[in-house]
């Protein structure tokens, strides 16, 4: 058995319009059906430099983060309050870039962080930790165009843009 995802293809031209669609995208999770009940998870998927951390910036921009999100690639997660006026009570920043296998996540405390509804969570290197990630995960797959454009394919049942 297999799952077909069908995509909308986007391309930002900078890293500002990349994070504008991050923070269209966001607004839009909190409406998408089956990932409420459970935390909120986002798996991006792509090469080094293809964005995914301009990308979770817009994030925790558009939730009103103010503290400087950097990737956590050394300390592999990082963790951000979010004020009342979010869908969601912590944004939780996942690079899974050092991790080899699904049970390097036990460091994050994958299982409780993973289930609680109050969190959205942006994992990057979704790949490295193989069936870590569960099946209810919303994939975002990010290309490098040239040196400022970037091609993201987003999946169609996240409503942006005029689709």
């Amino acid at each position: 058995m297999y799952t077909v995802y069908i995509m909308h293809e986007v391309i930002t031209r900078s890293p500002e319009e990349t994070q504008a669609l991050a923070a269209e995208i966001v607004q839009a999770l909190a409406g998408v059906e089956g990932t409420r009940g459970t935390s909120t998870i986002v798996a991006l998927q792509g090469n080094l430099g293809a964005g995914k951390t301009v990308f979770v910036k817009g994030v925790a921009q558009a939730l009103g983060v103010e503290e400087t999100v950097t990737s956590p690639t050394f300390v592999i997660e990082k963790k951000y309050k979010l004020g009342d006026h979010a869908s969601w009570k912590y944004l939780i920043h996942i690079d899974a870039y050092r991790l080899e296998r699904e049970e390097e996540l036990d460091t994050v405390d994958w299982n409780h962080i993973a289930t609680d509804p109050n969190n959205l969570i942006m994992l990057e290197w979704p790949e490295q930790v193989g069936r870590g990630v569960p099946d209810r995960a919303i994939w975002l797959e990010f290309e490098v165009v040239d040196d400022t454009t970037r091609k993201i394919h987003v999946p169609k049942n996240i409503k942006i843009g005029d689709k």
